[in-house]
């Protein structure tokens, strides 16, 4: 089935409604579809790189508004279907526990998914039922799909298709090489 939808998405990202597909697969990736937003951009970049941007802006713009989804999901499901479940099994204290932990730490698990490829839909739904901040989530939801979406597009303007099998190869990899780096230098300007 998950071959299936990439080869529709494939399909898609030549086709008269490109954009608009591009901003359905982004929205809905946030918080339920499996295929990335990528699989869409890298063909749509390398057919029109002068619109590199404007294809990251479409993406980003829907991620996040599919983000809102999630976050809704996670927010309004967790207490009428989550709650009942975790008390049931004598779990609900357990989960508000990890609540606390999250919402101290959640802004970077929002830029984590956001930037690697850990599905930012789990992401996206955990920070609803755990109540963080929403504009915490916004703020930093916009940074990493932004930061994702158009290091991506630049790359491809820049570099057009003999960049793509790296991109498609190792970028994911080096996103999450910068993220650990990042918050191994916060911890450590903080213990220094």
């Amino acid at each position: 089935m998950i071959r299936k939808l990439y080869d529709w998405t494939m399909r898609q990202a030549a086709g008269p409604h490109a954009y608009w597909v591009l901003a359905a697969v982004a929205f809905v990736e946030s918080s339920i579809f499996p295929i990335p937003p990528d699989v869409l951009i890298i063909p749509m970049v390398l057919a029109a790189r002068q619109h590199a941007f404007r294809i990251a802006a479409i993406a980003t713009l829907a991620s996040v508004a599919g983000g809102m989804l999630g976050y809704l999901i996670g927010y309004g499901f967790m207490d009428a279907i989550g709650q009942p479940i975790l008390e049931f099994y004598g779990k609900a204290d357990k989960f508000d526990d990890l609540a606390v932990r999250f919402n101290e730490m959640g802004g970077w698990a929002v830029l984590i998914a956001g930037v690697t490829p850990f599905p930012y839909k789990v992401i996206t739904i955990f920070s609803g039922a755990t109540h963080l901040d929403l504009w915490l989530f916004m703020g930093v939801s916009v940074l990493a799909r932004a930061l994702r979406f158009f290091v991506l597009a630049a790359l491809l303007w820049k570099f057009g298709a003999p960049i793509r099998a790296f991109i498609e190869r190792w970028l994911g990899l080096l996103f999450t090489a910068f993220v650990v780096l990042l918050i191994g230098g916060f911890y450590a300007l903080r213990f220094l």
